[in-house]
């Protein structure tokens, strides 16, 4: 069986979640559920790290402007996250060639992250912070649901993800006024910020 629908997955969580894609898989393969998993994503090492990472962004992710700070932090770990598990499920599979699976994951998660910081960055514009512990809460769900399912039926799995990728994209683009409108005043927070320590004093 091609293990194409579980990198692919594996990428549109990764964008998400990074940390929670490793914990999930390191687990399963550890336990027995799977035999796709490489042992090096089960080394007990790797579990610990991800798991303390996983928590700090599930703390992170929920507080407003932090949660799209830790976004821009991690534009470049998500992806590549997304296509070093990609490349490692092929190799343990072998029905698919490392780099194919890579440029698979990688894009993939690049494209998700897009959307969950766009979105975010959308969110930011009001000033309640409930909607950003709703959405993350959500998104954290998401990811283990649609990871499991893919253990057993990663087919379906890979479908759900790619139908939500596009949704998302397509939300992007009706939220693009608001992101940047957050944009805008994030950048305007900054010339403040400058002009009170030039002029010596705290910022309104």
């Amino acid at each position: 069986m091609s293990v194409l629908p579980l990198v692919f997955t594996s990428g549109w969580a990764s964008g998400i979640n990074a940390y929670a894609v490793v914990l999930l898989l390191g687990v399963f393969g550890a336990t027995g559920i799977t035999d796709e998993v490489p042992e090096s994503l089960q080394r007990p090492d790797v579990l610990i790290v991800t798991g303390v990472l996983f928590a700090c962004e599930a703390v992170a992710d929920k507080i407003p402007y932090v949660d799209s700070v830790w976004d821009t932090a991690h534009t470049v770990i998500r992806p590549v996250s997304g296509a070093v598990v990609g490349a490692l499920l092929a190799g343990q599979s072998g029905s698919l060639p490392d780099l194919a699976a890579g440029a698979v994951g990688g894009s993939t998660a690049l494209a998700s992250h897009c959307v969950k910081a766009g979105t975010r960055m959308a969110i930011n514009t009001s000033p309640e912070p409930f909607s950003n512990v709703l959405v993350s809460t959500a998104e954290d769900l998401g990811v283990g649901g649609i990871i499991s399912f893919a253990m057993f039926y990663p087919e379906a799995a890979a479908i759900i993800a790619a139908v939500l990728l596009v949704l998302g994209l397509i939300l992007l683009y009706f939220l693009i006024s608001r992101i940047r409108r957050f944009l805008r005043r994030r950048a305007q927070r900054r010339e403040e910020k400058q002009l009170a320590a030039h002029s010596g004093r705290p910022p309104d």
